[in-house]
């Protein structure tokens, strides 16, 4: 067997590569809010003196987070931290000198996470300190639903499907699942409210959820349209509920004139901005289809995921302003 040289070891390859991966991790390491985040979980998190010595808070923190940016499992999480020396160095683990946490040690940090509803809080800090920086101004909502898919499969315990998920239509295909409604602040894209819902709700009844209330301005697709949610409807001005501008749809027989054509391009050139955090999502996470089982269990992992959204399509304005 021929005799293996130092270029193994990280500092002695021949051609230094910084991979995407690495400059990614680079930039989180940058942006993320970690002392914010890692205060909120702290009065709940394990302390040495109760059992066995947990790993640092700073540690699984990472670890988890690096779960949903790769999509890792738990158990392909553990592997990954043992194969990887890029992820160690990120989590801030020595294999020289640490034990690597195996998969029911970062399973439990998730429910330890799921049973005190702290997915919801982080996403809430993260949505804290971009409005601290003026990147949500909060004077206009466009509010938008993806469906994400859920196995139909009964092969199963119980050989059912999952009770929490149901079927849509969109278009003529019909599709089993959860979906993810958000409101996104028109300023810069940044989504500020979270919900999810069984497959069946319908985009329209969650439209005044996904609003915080403050805003001036509301943007929706034609699934959010009633007789008041039109841009020509008239407003009262000391109105406290949003004007809301939804496209104009052609009557039966007839066709939109041209003054409906120009405003609803001008329309969707705004509510364009929605679909760059789906596009995160699905794309750059690879979120398009739910993990667990049960709608609790999804709807955090959605708050998780979209925090971490807010941050990577935030991430050049974060850097900039320190």
């Amino acid at each position: 067997m021929e005799q293996r040289s130092f270029g193994d070891i990280n500092g002695f390859r021949r051609q230094e590569k910084v991979t995407r991966r690495e400059r990614f991790l680079e930039e989180m390491e940058r942006v993320m809010p970690w002392k914010r985040l890692e205060a909120r979980i702290a009065p709940v998190y394990p302390v040495a003196g109760n059992g066995r010595r947990p790993y640092p808070l700073a540690t699984m923190l990472r670890i988890h987070l690096m779960q949903q940016w790769f999509g890792y499992s738990d158990a392909a999480m553990e592997d990954a931290l043992h194969e990887t020396p890029l992820l160690r160095k990120f989590s801030g683990l020595d294999a020289g000198a640490d034990c690597m946490p195996d998969e029911t040690t970062i399973l439990n940090f998730r429910h330890l996470l799921e049973q005190n509803h702290l997915a919801e809080t982080l996403f809430g800090e993260v949505v804290a300190l971009l409005t601290e920086r003026g990147f949500i101004l909060r004077q206009g909502t466009i509010v938008d639903a993806t469906l994400i898919a859920a196995s139909p499969s009964t092969k199963n315990h119980d050989r059912k499907r999952d009770l929490d998920m149901t079927s849509s239509k969109k278009g003529n295909d019909w599709h089993f699942g959860m979906k993810a409604h958000i409101g996104v602040d028109t300023a810069q894209g940044l989504v500020h409210t979270v919900e999810g819902t069984t497959g069946k709700i319908s985009d329209y009844a969650m439209g005044d959820t996904l609003l915080h209330g403050d805003e001036e301005t509301a943007h929706g697709d034609r699934g959010y349209h009633n007789k008041t949610r039109t841009a020509d409807a008239p407003r009262d001005a000391e109105a406290a509920s949003p004007h809301w501008y939804v496209p104009f749809k052609r009557a039966a027989g007839a066709d939109t004139t041209d003054e409906e054509k120009r405003v609803n391009r001008l329309l969707a050139g705004i509510r364009a901005a929605v679909e760059h955090p789906f596009r995160i999502l699905k794309c750059q996470f690879g979120y398009r289809k739910v993990r667990y089982r049960g709608l609790f269990k999804n709807e955090q992992h959605l708050f998780i995921l979209f925090a971490l959204t807010n941050i990577y399509q935030a991430r050049h304005l974060l850097m900039e302003t320190g």
